[in-house]
């Protein structure tokens, strides 16, 4: 135990007796939080959030292409939705592996085909979109908040294997790990979304067709990575 927690179990425990169990607990509280701050730790993290956040990039880069009025709050709602996701996919993957493995790992083969069909779909929606643009508002063209929850969904659902990558972390690092990486896909995300929109004014009516076939270019990259 390091000293500077040992001393703190003594004080405690010199107040009171009955603290010793409640002592103790923090004392192995402070020693797992400690365990998270390894700089090796948070190297891999945020290497893996990049990793990870890659379709979510070429996603944001796409819906500001099609939408290039977006302001600045929805530019931060849509990176936030794509990091909320992207945090969560790999704590469930962690679950099911401590939990319900067997099933996990029949579901896993699955994860390449859903992903492929949800962006195909967004994508072929967005083409068909721009084919028949008449140069409406730009408000118009917005992804609506189903479309944006299903991008998030097929970005991020292949995350669930990094449950695996994570398995022998304890729930504190596992936490402090998803929370890293969902924070380096917002700042992705927001990098997707401004590159987005300087060059969306300048394709004008192409920017949706060209967004499109980068969504499904994207459903195909996630769905023969993982086959092969």
């Amino acid at each position: 135990m390091q000293p500077g927690i040992y001393l703190l179990v003594r004080v405690a425990t010199a107040n009171d007796g009955n603290c010793e169990c409640e002592a103790f607990a923090i004392a192995e509280w402070l020693v797992a939080l400690r365990n998270t701050m390894d700089i090796v730790f948070f190297i891999n993290s945020i290497l893996l959030g990049a990793g990870l956040a890659m379709d979510a990039f070429s996603v944001s880069l796409a819906n500001a292409l099609n939408e290039t009025c977006m302001k600045k709050g929805r530019m931060c709602a849509i990176a936030g939705v794509f990091a909320g996701f992207q945090a969560l996919m790999p704590m469930a993957g962690w679950i099911c592996v401590h939990t319900i493995v067997v099933y996990f790992s029949a579901f896993e083969k699955f994860v390449p085909y859903i992903a492929l069909i949800l962006l195909a779909f967004i994508g072929g929606k967005m083409i068909l979109e721009g084919i028949r643009d008449k140069g409406g508002a730009c408000e118009d063209r917005c992804v609506g908040r189903g479309t944006l929850l299903v991008q998030g969904v097929a970005t991020s659902i292949d995350a669930l294997s990094v449950g695996f990558a994570i398995a022998e972390y304890d729930l504190i690092m596992a936490t402090v790990c998803s929370l890293i990486i969902a924070a380096v896909t917002f700042v992705i995300c927001m990098c997707g979304l401004v590159i987005g929109k300087k060059f969306g004014t300048h394709l004008s009516g192409k920017a949706s067709i060209l967004g499109g076939l980068i969504l499904i270019g994207i459903g195909l990259e996630i769905f023969f990575s993982n086959l092969m």
